[in-house]
């Protein structure tokens, strides 16, 4: 019950801006794993959504294509901690990105996502960063096939944002959980007894059940984060706060034609198709030499 208690207490003690049926599958490894279970590194990638290893990314011609992949996490600590490694760390995205909008031979920068989200830290900085770049350099996110929850936080913040026909868009919300294993350890004749000073210091604790309390303290950390995803995809689309939190699939997900129609996208097109805008193509491995180390430097950091 001990292992990964660091992870699980983690796990459990921030808000996740991301697709609850991932959350599931990610609260089922943790499981799995504190058990004693392991996973095979494939099996991980397939349960959490990473990208198989690459050793070279993707970045043609003049134009940086930087992978939004898997479940996004601040630095991916906890993920590495499970899996070995997968997903994406909002730090290393957000050196890439500076990156490529200071690279005086990247003309144009593509993100290319596909993620059911992840933990808000640091997602509201990056979306931020992405929205302030606007004009610098022509951004765009291509939802390649998901881009939900911080996911499409993040993606809204770019200059155009792209859905492949056969993608998805959304799950504009916020969420938390509460682990009580205190009737599993009672059965296993464990009694936890917590030594602390502050009146909140151990409130929310895995060890005993959640009080009416601390779940009000819970859910005004919920509220918050949601109060700025509204705001923030309100101000990087152009409408007010009112039309996302009634509109924009109300925290479902939402297909490619009916996400344009209702403005939640600029427009339906492929990743290749996209970058067949700017003159290049998928299969281009030309890049800047700063953008190819930063993304080599990333990549080899996450796989």
């Amino acid at each position: 019950m001990n292992k990964y208690q660091h992870i699980r207490t983690e796990f459990y003690g921030k808000p996740w801006a991301i697709l609850p049926d991932k959350l599931r599958q990610i609260t089922q490894l943790l499981q799995f794993a504190a058990a004693g279970g392991k996973f095979t590194e494939e099996e991980v990638r397939e349960r959490i959504g990473a990208a198989a290893p690459r050793i070279t990314p993707k970045t043609p011609g003049m134009v940086a294509l930087i992978p939004v992949y898997g479940v996004i996490s601040h630095r991916m600590n906890m993920m590495q901690d499970v899996s070995g490694g997968g997903g994406t760390s909002v730090e290393k995205l957000t050196s890439t990105y500076r990156a490529a909008l200071n690279d005086p031979n990247v003309k144009a920068i593509v993100f290319d996502v596909d993620s059911p989200g992840g933990a808000v830290d640091g997602v509201p900085e990056l979306a931020d960063e992405i929205y302030s770049g606007r004009g610098k350099k022509k951004t765009v996110a291509v939802a390649n096939t998901m881009a939900a929850s911080a996911a499409y936080w993040i993606a809204s913040a770019a200059d155009e944002f792209i859905v492949t026909p056969s993608g998805a868009v959304g799950s504009i919300g916020v969420w938390g959980a509460h682990e009580d294993y205190s009737k599993a350890l009672e059965q296993e004749g464990v009694k936890v007894t917590l030594i602390s000073a502050g009146k909140y210091k151990v409130e929310g604790n895995p060890y005993e059940p959640l009080s009416e309390e601390a779940r009000l303290a819970l859910q005004a950390d919920v509220d918050h984060f949601y109060q700025m995803f509204v705001n923030a995809v309100a101000k990087n689309r152009g409408v007010q706060a009112s039309a996302v939190a009634d509109g924009y699939g109300q925290g479902r997900m939402v297909m490619a034609t009916l996400a344009a129609k209702q403005g939640m996208v600029d427009g339906v097109a492929t990743l290749d198709q996209t970058l067949a805008r700017f003159g290049v193509s998928s299969s281009t491995k030309r890049m800047s030499a700063s953008v190819a180390h930063e993304l080599r430097e990333r990549e080899l950091a996450l796989y």
